[in-house]
């Protein structure tokens, strides 16, 4: 989710919502990204060694990291992310996980949150991305929606009263469908979670 409106939500200057192709809308879930929350501690729990937060937003996972002690990076493509995850005393780069990526094929965890698994609205591109991102013996952390909700990929973009983003693809993937895409990118799912009603999985290659 890019581009001015985002930017302008985390300003806190706009209410932003998130429109769907049908005509629904829904609040930008901000609060959910801004601090930790229900289901954040097992994901914390589970990462070792150096973790790199794909699409990390204001941080708050990259910076509880850092408080552990636990050497971590976050990046995303929207500039103010970066800025309010390095003010509250997170490491983080404005990114393009496609991009250059720092420490490629070092990392230990690499965390996928918040149903970021979405991005691009390719998620075996993204998945085969982020595993070659791994060093020997890593392990990728994925978000995904609950069981039953199906998989697929809906054009989604971004309004704020009369302005409007443009269209963007975002790819949904269910806890019963990780599988399937993980074995499409010769990756296994080697655990599956539930906490606070969200839903995780624990991918390797």
């Amino acid at each position: 989710m890019i581009g001015e409106l985002y930017e302008e939500a985390l300003r806190g200057r706009a209410a932003v919502e998130i429109e769907h192709a049908d005509g629904r809308r829904r609040p930008l879930p901000l609060r959910d990204w801004l601090a930790l929350r229900g289901g954040d501690t097992g994901l914390l729990d589970r990462c070792a060694g150096p973790t790199l937060d794909v699409g990390s937003g204001p941080g708050r996972l990259t910076v509880a990291l850092a408080r552990r002690g636990i050497p971590v990076l976050g990046i995303d493509v929207a500039p103010r992310a970066v800025a309010l995850t390095i003010a509250a005393g997170g490491p983080a780069l404005c990114r393009d996980v496609f991009g250059r990526v720092p420490g490629t094929g070092r990392w230990r965890t690499v965390l996928l949150a918040d149903g970021n698994i979405g991005i691009g609205g390719d998620p075996a591109a993204l998945l085969r991305r982020v595993l070659a991102l791994l060093g020997p013996g890593g392990r990728v952390l994925m978000e995904v929606d609950p069981p039953g909700a199906g998989s697929r990929t809906e054009p989604l973009r971004l309004r704020s009263g009369g302005a409007v983003g443009e269209w963007f693809p975002w790819a949904h993937v269910s806890a019963d469908g990780a599988a399937a895409l993980a074995a499409a990118c010769a990756a296994t799912v080697t655990e599956l979670w539930e906490e606070a009603g969200r839903w995780f999985v624990a991918l390797h290659p």
